[in-house]
């Protein structure tokens, strides 16, 4: 299958926009991409093993977090997975640099 990286995750992928890996389920692709590169486990993964609450993994169109089987759904070989990692924003906190706060 192949992972999509976001921006923001490329600097631990080598740079690579697309990452191909092997594998049967959305676990075990998401498994093999973090044996390629370890320092994706800390960003995709809590120290318990769970996916980030903050990662969003869509598999082609499809969000997982509401598939049944969720990260064990089982893939095809040109399967692409797509992590999106939410982003939070929000105002500074120094009117000097135009806040939206007073």
């Amino acid at each position: 299958m192949k992972i999509h990286i976001p921006t923001p995750l490329r600097a631990y992928t080598d740079k690579q926009e697309t990452v191909s890996v092997a594998g049967a389920t959305v676990a075990e692709g998401l498994d093999e991409l973090t044996k390629a590169f370890p320092a994706m486990r800390a960003h995709l993964f809590t120290p318990d093993g769970k996916l980030r609450s903050f990662v969003n993994v869509y598999l082609d169109d499809e969000d997982v977090r509401y598939l049944p089987a969720k990260e064990a759904t089982a893939v095809a070989p040109e399967a692409e997975l797509t992590i999106i990692p939410s982003i939070a924003g929000g105002c500074c906190s120094l009117p000097a640099a135009g806040c939206c706060r007073s």
